[in-house]
């Protein structure tokens, strides 16, 4: 039994993201199934993005349907409990996983500088820009999830096969437009959305002063930054131990 179950997960990992990707991806390049994903999963992803970016400045955000409401300025409460569930994070993770301990508190210096190094101008763009850039890089972060270690609670259910599709749509949703963009600035979504005002690159655009060709390609440096850590992690997590003794 254990041989088997190892045989199973050593499949898993050499298929299950590739899969995910190519599938999300084809997806992504449909009309009315495209739609789908965008409005179950990866929309989701995208306000959670413009969310965290909040977080980061010290505002507060609450991510929501289609919409995130934002606060003006900064709140002191807000940098406060982030910096403080950072340590706590980092300080449980310390003695079993000190990598990801160590990852986490990265947070720490990225929110000093978005909170008190970014005007508040610089601010809003990034929290804009951040929607279809979150989409790509919690995306990637959900989508390497599946390479938990054996003994982690992600491999225990199918959570982590969840985190996979929503990765995977999130990232190919989000890339499809800017890979798209590339080469027809027709694909890039400015205008206005019913009922919330311009859209997140109309804003950039003509509010921020971003170029176009500037606008694009900082996406797509992040998405290609995002499939080379994707590379990475896929051949990480194919040499680790598929399983524990213990798990059968």
């Amino acid at each position: 039994m254990p041989r088997l179950g190892t045989a199973f997960e050593r499949r898993f990992r050499q298929l299950a993201l590739p899969v995910a990707l190519l599938t999300a991806w084809a997806v992504a390049h449909t009309g009315l199934p495209r739609m789908l994903l965008r409005t179950v999963l990866s929309m989701w992803v995208h306000e959670l993005g413009h969310a965290l970016a909040a977080w980061l400045c010290g505002r507060w955000a609450f991510p929501g349907p289609w919409f995130t409401p934002v606060g003006g300025a900064r709140s002191g409460l807000v940098a406060l409990a982030l910096a403080a569930g950072t340590v706590y994070g980092s300080i449980r993770l310390w003695p079993s996983r000190r990598l990801a301990a160590l990852a986490l508190g990265l947070v720490l210096p990225a929110q000093m500088v978005c909170t008190w190094g970014l005007s508040p101008h610089r601010q809003d763009a990034f929290i804009l820009w951040a929607g279809d850039g979150g989409c790509m890089v919690l995306g990637t972060l959900l989508m390497l999830s599946f390479y938990a270690r054996a003994s982690s609670t992600l491999r225990k259910g199918w959570l982590r096969w969840g985190f996979l599709v929503i990765g995977a749509a999130a990232f190919a949703d989000a890339f499809a437009t800017w890979w798209a963009a590339r080469a027809d600035s027709d694909a890039i979504p400015f205008g206005e959305i019913e009922g919330r005002g311009p859209s997140d690159p109309t804003v950039l655009v003509f509010q921020h002063g971003f170029t176009i060709s500037g606008l694009v390609g900082t996406y797509l440096w992040t998405g290609m930054f995002c499939l080379l850590v994707l590379a990475v992690g896929y051949a990480l997590g194919l040499r680790r131990k598929a399983i524990t003794p213990t798990e059968w």
